[in-house]
């Protein structure tokens, strides 16, 4: 059984990472931020332009703790991995999968029906925190319009029917998206319903 341990995520723009005594250091110019046993953790995550050590990158190679190096804004630049992690067994099942239409159509729905789910609550939970701000008739017509999606989803025969329900859905869901982004409320706006400034 594999133990899950915990992903390390190194935020700091100008930090550096290095290795002492199978530690995971954190460097911030001369000022130590942090030391991280490499055994305790399964995984860096690093949104420094600084990066990290060879010495570092090896050792997180032989102990199958995999690195990933990002940009400060999140832009995905690599990722170093030991022989450990480079799992033969699960690539050729992601093939046999991707080979095989229906257990595609299996996967395929469950991310999109997610994915459907989780639009059709966003604008729920606009439609009931933020009531007085929004367009409420707008938000209620495209969250059924979701519901209606999320059936159509599950009962989807073929990964290009289940496609289409997807498109269709995105563009019910971005119809309402202005709504979500909320506007500052001014002065002239509260007067204008009869709401006074004290």
């Amino acid at each position: 059984m594999k133990q899950l341990l915990n992903t390390l995520f190194v935020m700091t723009e100008d930090a550096y990472l290095a290795l002492e005594n199978d530690n995971v250091v954190i460097y911030q110019n001369d000022k130590t931020l942090a030391k991280v046993p490499l055994r305790s953790i399964e995984g860096i995550m690093c949104f420094s332009y600084k990066g990290a050590s060879p010495a570092l990158m090896g050792r997180c190679g032989k102990l199958g703790v995999s690195m990933a190096f990002y940009s400060p804004r999140g832009h995905y630049y690599c990722s170093v991995l030991g022989k450990e992690n480079r799992n033969v067994l699960l690539r050729r099942e992601q093939f046999r999968v991707a080979d095989d239409e229906q257990k595609s159509l299996r996967y395929a729905k469950s991310f999109i029906v997610g994915k459907l789910y989780n639009a059709k609550w966003v604008l729920e939970r606009t439609k009931r925190d933020h009531a007085l701000r929004v367009n409420i008739d707008r938000l209620a017509e495209q969250s059924g319009k979701l519901s209606a999606a999320l059936l159509k989803a599950r009962k989807s025969l073929t990964i290009d029917e289940l496609r289409g329900v997807e498109g269709l859905a995105a563009k019910d869901y971005f119809y309402a998206f202005d709504d979500l982004v909320l506007k500052k409320i001014t002065s002239e706006f509260l007067r204008t319903f009869g709401f006074v400034l004290r």
